[in-house]
């Protein structure tokens, strides 16, 4: 190793990131499988199911159903006789100015009332086959089915609802997507009661393929009129696929602290029982592998028989792939008959499969509203807290304050301990690489130290950058001017630093990541936010610890220590310096203009990594910019697009954090 090179890791700093999350997920489903492995007994399995759903409902937050929201009003739409059901599109709301867009599937081939069935469509939408074919044959058979587009995707609530790009929203306003896909099902059981056609003697049933299955093993949870659930296609340790295998999914399946409160898809499922479950799959499903889901099944068929309902669970293996079958849709109405009605040997209708047609889609269309979404209600969340936010962030101590409770830390860290290359002098300072131990052993911060070689004591800069530690100081750039390297006095100390995930430490792409919706970023936003520890939030502890680790360098007078920071570095380093409480000043540049910007932008320029769970809860940038005592230059703030918050000119960082240090030194002088 060259002696003014890098540090030689022990580690893979690409993998580093990846594996440090991978590693701490593991450990929550570890932990979860230890509390189902603690049930023994029916007072077990009942004291368990409480806790699951306790932590489900917590995450939920409260939900559109029943008493706690307004009457349904619903608004038939059209009306369609078919062969041996009637279509029936209505409107009703779920959330305010939210509308669901129904199908009813009503029988006409035996007389009312009908048991109810709500059948949540996945990433797809209620028009294609694994939707409207298993509804008809229910009607057949006598059920009244209601389906409904999910939030985005190939449905008709697409504007504002990309599971994706609008599915990350809510994480800073303390909530999770997931309500909104669970809200409408639920919403569907209080339409269900408004019609005099439907028998709730034996309650609903719950079904739904892919996410729709993932809405109905929440939905099942989550109301008591819901007796017999039964998810297609949707489940698997998430030790194997969203952990280990690094599939990112959606934001809806990764609701905050998930991994943290130890609910797995396996969890979900059998904290069902006693309720009668049906558990369908896919031979050959190439999302949900069947080894995968054979196991998870197991686990489930234990807790049953520990609850003392063995005949109540069953685990269905369809001859298909990933989709919700017509053989799936007869073993439901087979289920169903036994538990819902009370009747096993009724007889299914008798109709073979290429009698199941698809109606053409304009006939299940609803035409719902467009202009209420996810990014619309969380945009009005966002501005209800900013309200009140106002009276309580206007003081250093309460951005402190604030900050910390965001972060969930007490005071910051001790100095880390640090690997250290051999001094290279190069002109008017000494370069040195250093590797900086960060709050865990499989992890490193790569930094480099750049001390004037004049003997004394100087200001010091913490420079952070999400671009790469190196960016602003090559070519003489920002961060090399304000330092005075190749330049004039006074000369300051700088350490920039790469934190977690950013510069040499940037993750590598895995497999599941070819998907037109995967990215490192999307993944290692999802896992860190369902550890309850979001990625951001542990990069803010990395600058905390850099922060200490600068202070301990001889040659830094200590009050005199500035952050400075581009793009999300200066979130971090605006968070950072708060939670501090010390620091002598603050530059950002290209950094967001605030979190709030971040909900509200139709189309966000930000990794989804950006998205700090909670952080509206606290706190927003321009609030800890204006609450800190130390000055604070924002320069070239960006909306939630990435473009400028104001077309006027601003000075470089470099002759920011320069002016900002000769004041510095001014006073310092002044003061001796």
């Amino acid at each position: 190793m060259l002696s003014q090179g890098p540090v030689q890791p022990d580690l893979d700093l690409r993998g580093m990131v990846r594996r440090h999350l991978v590693s701490r997920s593991l450990a929550c489903m570890e932990r979860a499988a230890a509390r189902r492995s603690a049930v023994s007994t029916q007072n077990d399995a009942r004291d368990y199911a409480r806790q699951i759903r306790a932590a489900l409902a917590q995450v939920m937050g409260p939900l559109p159903l029943g008493s706690q929201v307004e009457a349904i009003r619903p608004r038939r739409v059209s009306r369609h006789e078919r062969d041996g059901y009637t279509l029936e599109n209505v409107l009703f709301c779920s959330w305010p100015g939210w509308e669901v867009n129904a199908t009813v599937y009503v029988p006409t081939t035996v007389p009312p009332p009908y048991p109810p069935i709500v059948l949540s469509v996945g990433h797809s939408g209620k028009q294609f086959a694994s939707y409207q074919l298993p509804a008809q044959l229910l009607a057949h058979c006598g059920y009244i089915v209601i389906t409904y587009d999910p939030p985005g995707q190939a449905g008709e609530k697409r504007p504002g609802n990309d599971h994706f790009v609008d599915g990350v929203r809510p994480y800073l306003v303390g909530q999770t997507s997931a309500r909104y896909f669970v809200g409408d099902a639920l919403r569907c059981l209080d339409y269900l009661e408004t019609r005099d056609d439907v028998d709730w003697s034996g309650g609903a049933a719950a079904t739904g393929c892919s996410g729709g299955g993932n809405t109905t093993m929440l939905a099942a949870l989550l109301d008591e009129r819901i007796k017999l659930s039964t998810p297609s296609c949707c489940a698997a340790p998430l030790a194997t696929l969203d952990i280990d295998q690094c599939y990112a999914g959606c934001p809806e399946t990764h609701y905050p602290a998930r991994y943290a409160l130890g609910l797995d898809d396996t969890d979900l499922l059998a904290a069902a029982a006693p309720m009668p479950q049906l558990l369908m799959t896919g031979a050959h499903d190439e999302v949900f592998q069947l080894a995968d889901v054979r196991g998870l099944a197991a686990e489930v068929e234990r807790i049953y028989h520990r609850a003392g309902a063995p005949d109540r669970f069953q685990f269905l293996v369809d001859d298909g792939g990933h989709g919700y079958s017509l053989n799936q849709a007869r073993a439901l109405a087979r289920f169903a008959n036994r538990w819902l009605r009370g009747q096993p040997d009724r007889p299914l209708s008798d109709l073979p499969d290429e009698a199941y047609t698809l109606d053409p889609p304009e006939l299940l269309r609803c035409h719902p509203r467009q202009d209420v979404h996810m990014r619309s209600l969380s945009t009005v969340r966002a501005r209800e807290l900013r309200v009140a936010r106002a009276q309580t962030l206007r003081t250093p101590a309460e951005a402190t304050s604030a900050a910390r409770a965001l972060l969930r830390i007490g005071e910051p860290p001790a100095a880390p301990a640090a690997q250290a290359a051999a001094p290279f002098r190069v002109w008017t300072h000494i370069w040195q690489e250093l590797l900086l131990e960060a709050d865990a052993p499989d992890l490193a911060l790569p930094a480099t130290l750049l001390t004037p070689a004049e003997a004394g004591l100087h200001a010091a800069v913490l420079h952070l950058d999400d671009r790469g530690r190196h960016t602003d100081l090559l070519r003489q750039g920002p961060l090399a001017q304000a330092l005075g390297c190749l330049g004039d006095p006074p000369y300051a100390v700088g350490l920039t630093v790469d934190l977690r995930g950013w510069g040499d430490s940037a993750p590598a792409p895995y497999p599941y990541e070819i998907a037109s919706w995967g990215s490192p970023d999307r993944c290692l936003g999802y896992l860190s936010a369902a550890l309850g520890d979001p990625l951001l939030a542990q990069r803010v502890r990395d600058a905390l610890a850099a922060l200490a680790y600068l202070r301990s360098v001889p040659a830094v007078d200590g009050q005199r220590v500035i952050l400075s920071g581009h793009g999300l570095g200066g979130a971090v380093a605006l968070l950072a310096a708060a939670a501090d409480g010390h620091v002598a000043g603050v530059v950002t540049q290209s950094a967001p203009h605030s979190f709030e910007a971040l909900v509200a932008a139709e189309r966000p320029a930000w990794p989804a990594d950006a998205y700090l769970t909670d952080a509206l809860l606290h706190l927003d940038l321009p609030e800890l910019a204006d609450a800190l005592a130390c000055p604070v230059q924002i320069l070239d703030a960006r909306d939630g697009e990435g473009h400028p918050v104001s077309p006027a000119e601003s000075p470089s960082l470099g002759a920011a954090v320069r002016d900002l240090i000769e004041q510095l030194a001014q006073s310092h002088g002044k003061e001796s």
